[in-house]
This record gives C-alpha cells, structure tokens and sequence, in this order.
C-alpha cells in the first residue's frame, strides 16, 4: 500500500457520504466541522472550550468563531463553571438540541441510504472490513473519549445488558443470581411496552463492542422519569462513559417535558455515586436492606430538571 492509495480512498470514501457536496444539505446551514461540535456538545459531558479543543484538535480562534456562531444561533448557552472558574461551560438550548437531533436525523437516513444498496449477505463483509481499518490504524494507541459512540440498541443488546449486568455485579460485588432477575423484568418491560418519545435505551459503543448502557424510563410520579441500569464496562472506564450516559438521560428527559430525574442504588456503588453528584442529583433517602444476597444500604437520589444545571 501507498500514500497515494490511502489518499485515493478518503477521496472516494468522502464523496461516497456526502461529506463534501453541501449541495445535499446534510449539515446546512452549518459547515461538517461545525456539524461535528454541535455532535460533541450534544453526546459529551466535557462542554468547555479547552476540551472542545483537545478532543477535536481545532484551533482555538476557529472553534472560538463557531461558538459565537452557536450563541448569536440560540444554539448555546456558556456561563462559568461551577468546578472551574476560569473556565465557561457551554450547554446546548433546546433549539441546540433540536438542531444537533435533526443533524443526526440526516445522518442517519444519508448512512441508511448508502446501507440499503449494498446487498444483506456483504454487509456483514463491509462492517468487518471497516473494522480492520480502525483495529490496524489505531494500534497500540489507547481509546480516546471520541472513539465511543452512543447509540439506540440493536437486536441482541436488551439482551447483553442483562448479561452483563449479572455478570459484572457478581464478578465485582458477589451479587447473586436475583439481580439477574431484577434487570431481566425491567428490560423486559422495556422490551414488550415502552413509549419511543418518553422512554429510551443508550448503548456505549467502542470499536463495534458496547461497552456500556443506560435507560430513561417513565416513573410512577407525575412528570418524573427514572434513570436506571447505568454500567460501563471495566475495560472502558475512565473514557467518561458514564458521565456521557447520565448526561444524555438528563438531556432526554429535561427535552421531553419531564420535571424531575429519580433513581435507586446501592451505597456499594461509590463510582456511579461520584456521577450523580457531579451531575446534581440529590441524595434524598437512605434504606438498609437484604437483597442480591447482601446487606446493602439503599439509596433515592433526585435531579431537578427545571433547574439551571451545567
């Protein structure tokens, strides 16, 4: 292989999506970069211009440009940062949301398009082979924080979430086989009656493996969902995949009209404590039980939707 080969690809490969024929409106009114920091701000919880930076590796006076695009668009919102003060977080508006939703609504059916011609038996081909580009030019190179993608489930994952729930809470915290249980019934429920505009599922995905879940589900309150089933594989913690999981439940659920964010966990589970306060729940209950053959410490914590937040 050559440098004229690899050149010769990306020529081909860009004109076959449309990355560079504006004329499709793929992005329109925004150019693919800035198409591509409205994705970022939209799926990541790192939403200050210094990681903005670091992560898309853009000049700071260009990515400067764009943001007071954003802002003069209705787009975004910057205010100091509540951990940092020299810093200015920046927060997508629900107009931000709505256009980084209808860019990926393009996305995916210009992608669709694309996968419809290419016939069922050499699909499987295809996503093996772009997966060997990653794997070869990725090589001994850590994953980075952008290499993880969230995505809606696909056949098998309801499935993978109970496994590796039970799994990993047994492997790490001697659960038993009721926990299986328990995750069993709620994916299930998920799976026979869900509401797709209130109720969503996100799967972490890094190099074609998920990695990591969560789901939003409607909870027994009045205008209030429930953040549940939160996990990050070992291999892929500290990516903020957890972060980024909470942080797309917030945003859905804060979307969609809900007013408040409710969930229960175990004392045990100190990491997934660490993002919930980082993202402003609230503890409100604590309850001793026995369940999962453990003695376990319960606890309620609460996010107030309606509130400024970062």
């Amino acid at each position: 292989m050559t440098i004229q080969d690899i050149r010769a690809f990306n020529r081909f490969y860009t004109n076959v999506i449309g990355a560079l024929d504006y004329s499709r409106h793929l992005y329109a009114p925004y150019t693919l970069t800035e198409s591509r920091v409205l994705y970022e701000l939209a799926h990541s919880s790192r939403t200050d211009a210094a990681d903005l930076r670091g992560e898309l590796s853009l000049d700071a006076g260009y990515l400067s440009r764009i943001l007071n695009k954003f802002e003069h668009d209705g787009l975004i919102e910057r205010a100091p940062s509540r951990r940092d003060t020299r810093r200015r977080t920046i927060t997508l508006t629900a107009r931000g949301r709505e256009t980084a939703a209808l860019l990926a609504e393009r996305a995916d059916e210009t992608v669709g398009a694309l996968l419809a011609a290419v016939p069922p038996d050499d699909r499987p081909r295809l996503s093996e082979a772009m997966r060997t580009v990653r794997d070869i030019l990725s090589e001994d190179r850590p994953p980075r924080r952008e290499d993880v993608v969230l995505r809606e489930p696909g056949p098998g994952d309801l499935g993978w979430i109970v496994q590796r729930n039970a799994a990993l809470y047994a492997a790490e915290y001697g659960w038993n086989t009721d926990y299986e249980g328990l995750v069993a019934r709620i994916v299930a429920d998920f799976a026979q009656d869900h509401d797709p505009h209130l109720e969503r599922v996100w799967i972490a995905e890094l190099d074609g493996q998920p990695v990591g879940c969560v789901m939003c589900v409607r909870d027994e309150a009045p205008a209030t969902a429930r953040l549940r089933l939160l996990l990050v594989e070992p291999s892929a913690r500290g990516l903020g995949i957890g972060d980024r999981l909470v942080t797309a439940v917030a945003d859905f659920a804060r979307g969609v009209g809900y007013r408040e964010l409710v969930l229960w966990t175990n004392d045990v589970l100190s990491a997934a404590r660490r993002i919930y306060q980082r993202h402003g729940f609230v503890l409100v209950a604590e309850n001793p039980h026995r369940s999962f053959g453990k003695d376990l410490v319960g606890q309620d914590w609460r996010l107030d939707l309606q509130g400024t937040g970062e």
